[in-house]
């Protein structure tokens, strides 16, 4: 019974987001899940990790990749160094960054580890430590696993009672096709949460304070995050869309951020030779 619960959910996980990546070679291609399918518990670091696959599959259907592997190696380099001095430096399937082809300032975390900033981002940024500190907040929204606890109980415990019953063990049209439905459905609370609606003022507020960590532990300037936020205010960019749409008032996160920072910061000598990287890959 236990092993037909991991073929299932293996099954449900591939077909899901092997098809939606099925236009996406970039990324890895999906292996087989090893995770059990006991659904009235949290899920597992391998069970979070094909949701966020296939999350992210499906924000790639709405927005493609930015074809740039020199620009896509150096934001893996950044967020992984980030990552690496975050509370949950190993995931599952590891930390993946890329690059979405859209003008809109914006960034999305996938549970599991798979992060997307926008070109929109990357064009308003002015130096490495700034784009650190876009990667280390959604760093923290996977360490704080904010996307999973988009998924409705109702669906957890439906699944609980799908995969309790003996006729699941036959595969049977009827069972089947309810797992594929809380399963989708899974995909989509998530996928709404993140993309769609965004997180609430203190899901956010946390995120932002947990980044200042990972960038001082990391080495990054956490003040970079306090100047592009007062560089988006001074911009008007706070009234338009994109990252304003999924994150609270900027003028909320600023009082926030100040109040926050850590007294560690990088030497001058450090910044400049980061931000000559960054002029040769970025510009």
């Amino acid at each position: 019974m236990k092993r037909m619960r991991t073929y299932v959910i293996t099954f449900l996980a591939f077909l899901f987001a092997g098809l939606l990546l099925v236009s996406c070679a970039e990324f890895d291609v999906l292996e087989v899940a090893t995770a059990t399918a006991e659904a009235a518990r949290p899920l597992t670091d391998e069970e979070e990790y094909y949701l966020g696959r296939a999350v992210a599959a499906q924000l790639l259907a709405t927005y493609p990749l930015l074809k740039d592997e020199a620009l896509t190696e150096y934001v893996n380099l950044i967020g992984r160094t980030v990552a690496l001095h975050s509370d949950k430096p190993v995931t599952y399937g590891g930390y993946h960054f890329a690059v979405l082809d859209t003008d809109e300032i914006n960034a999305y975390a996938c549970p599991g580890g798979t992060i997307f900033i926008t070109r929109g981002v990357v064009d308003f940024v002015e130096s490495e430590d700034e784009l650190a500190a876009v990667l280390a907040h959604e760093v923290a929204h996977i360490n704080n696993k904010d996307g999973v606890k988009a998924i409705q109980s109702s669906r957890l415990t439906n699944l609980a009672v799908v995969l309790g019953t003996e006729a699941v063990t036959s595969t049977s049209s009827a069972e089947f096709g309810q797992l594929l439905s809380i399963f989708e459905g899974s995909i989509q609370d998530v996928f709404s949460q993140v993309v769609v609606n965004g997180y609430s003022q203190s899901t956010e507020a946390k995120a932002d304070v947990a980044g200042l960590t990972y960038l001082a532990r990391s080495g990054y300037d956490p003040y970079a995050l306090e100047s592009m936020l007062n560089r988006i205010v001074a911009a008007g960019q706070e009234s338009k869309g994109g990252i304003m749409k999924t994150h609270p008032a900027t003028a909320d996160r600023l009082n926030n951020v100040a109040k926050n920072l850590p007294k560690t910061r990088p030497g001058i000598d450090v910044v400049q030779l980061r931000q000559k990287r960054y002029l040769e890959t970025v510009q």
